[in-house]
């Protein structure tokens, strides 16, 4: 109960006019750390749900693959630049943010991660990490705004950021690959 009192009250933090407007009024901003905290509020909510209806959980993701290709489609949708468009000037648009990312994106993830193999845990960020490179490329080098509500400059930060992500991703997989836990883990216990 007390996740999803913590995480109604950081929603509605998020939610109030002038949180929303500072987080929305630079892009990079609204897009690497408003967003990213609407998943991790349903992430943190996610629990309570997972208690409240287990056995919806259980039948409606019970390998964890159909949360998150749920949560792949709503980061997706909120990575195109025509939808953080929309959210600023569309308040229709801009509930559904605040609903879709810790709703539709954030419960399915903390659900679906751990019942991930490790395989299926590297190629999500792989496909993130694809994404990330593709699209700072199109942030960086589109030669009109994509975004009528920022500035070209905005546009060109978000975009390193999208790159300057990818690589912390590639660091993370190339950590992955050649680094085996179980040897750290060894000499823990013998200490």
């Amino acid at each position: 109960m007390n996740r999803l009192v913590y995480g109604l009250l950081l929603l509605i933090s998020l939610i109030l006019p002038p949180v929303a407007n500072l987080m929305e009024s630079v892009m990079i901003i609204h897009m690497h750390m408003q967003m990213p905290m609407l998943v991790i509020i349903g992430m943190i909510m996610a629990r309570f749900f997972q208690e409240r209806y287990p056995r919806f959980f259980e039948k409606w993701n019970e390998n964890g693959f159909p949360g998150i290709v749920l949560f792949i489609i709503i980061v997706s949708y909120w990575m195109m630049p025509r939808t953080m468009d929309e959210a600023l000037t569309s308040q229709s648009v801009e509930i559904f943010k605040f609903i879709s990312l810790p709703f539709l994106a954030g419960i399915p993830l903390m659900d679906s991660w751990k019942k991930l193999s490790s395989i299926g845990k590297n190629s999500v960020i792989i496909f993130f990490t694809v994404a990330f490179i593709g699209i700072g490329y199109l942030y960086i080098n589109a030669p009109n705004p994509l975004c009528n509500n920022y500035l070209v400059i905005d546009q060109i930060i978000l975009g390193w950021g999208f790159l300057i992500t990818a690589i912390g991703l590639i660091i993370y997989l190339l950590y992955d690959f050649f680094i085996d836990p179980s040897a750290y883990e060894e000499v823990a216990e013998e200490e």
